[in-house]
């Protein structure tokens, strides 16, 4: 009896862990500083979800949704692979976006899920229906106070496997027909870092590496699509030149399915005026 009593207090630790680093939403919160944001943008809050995987975090995405009001956002970027091309399950994403849509501008881009599941027009049309921005190589401006920045959006280099993703990007961004003001870029890859350094993007919103999907304490993650094993960018705000790009860990998983040590996050960044 004793054994046996042992082995269920075992168990559902177990699961304890596993359900909470896997539906135990939390908020990571950053600073973005920059000389060239317009004073009016100054403070302005932007919340991030990325890489949903069709996962479900409450009745109707209840505890999601909650986490994001808390934010009180001025807009919403979401940054790909609302869906997962194994588990296709659109009506369970769009439980998130209708709530969304109810809170501000949402702005969305594509991710290698929505490509492979080869149901890209379903997708962007019932986001659309619901007052969804999908920006899919185009920029359009937000404007404030007489003041303007652009956000852009760039698709998934899995649109044409004949190029390199580097030359895909590239052509992306010359198609989005930048202007030359400061840019919020949402781009599902994070390890095209170097590309948007080179096309002078003031500041990146990407997801894709889910966290390391494994993360080891003390160490950071396990594997990255795209980075593969120990992954340099898995989570936070990284920096070169004068670009800065917000990784967000992601909410759901894609063919491992399990996170460990990598709560699901939503990011909330708020722009500041240096």
């Amino acid at each position: 009896m004793k054994k046996l009593v042992v082995f269920l207090v075992l168990v559902f630790f177990v699961w304890g862990f596993v359900w909470v680093n896997n539906k135990w939403v939390v908020t990571t919160d950053y600073t973005v500083a920059s000389t060239e944001l317009p004073e009016a943008f100054d403070g302005k809050k932007i919340v991030q979800i990325s890489d949903l995987h069709n996962a479900e975090f409450g009745k109707g995405q209840s505890s999601l949704i909650e986490k994001v009001e808390m934010e009180k956002p001025d807009a919403i970027f979401v940054t790909g692979d609302l869906i997962d091309s194994d588990r296709y399950n659109l009506e369970v994403s769009l439980d998130l976006v209708d709530a969304l849509v109810e809170m501000t501008e949402v702005y969305f881009v594509i991710g290698n899920h929505e490509v492979s599941v080869n149901k890209l027009e379903e997708i962007t049309a019932a986001l659309e229906e619901r007052g969804v921005i999908v920006l899919m190589n185009d920029a359009m401006q937000w404007e404030l106070e007489g003041e303007s920045i652009q956000i852009a959006g760039i698709n998934d280099p899995l649109m044409d496997v004949n190029l390199t993703e580097e030359e895909f990007t590239h052509e992306a961004l010359d198609e989005a027909d930048l202007k030359d003001e400061f840019t919020l870029l949402l781009a599902h890859r994070p390890e095209m870092f170097t590309t948007y350094v080179d096309e002078g993007i003031d500041v990146v919103f990407s997801g894709h590496a889910h966290g390391g999907q494994l993360r080891i304490p003390g160490l950071g993650g396990l594997i990255a699509p795209g980075q593969g094993w120990f992954p340099a960018m898995t989570e936070g705000v990284f920096e070169k030149g004068e670009t800065q790009l917000v990784l967000s860990r992601g909410l759901g998983n894609s063919g491992f399915p399990l996170r460990l040590f990598n709560l699901p996050e939503i990011v909330s960044v708020t722009l500041e005026k240096e």
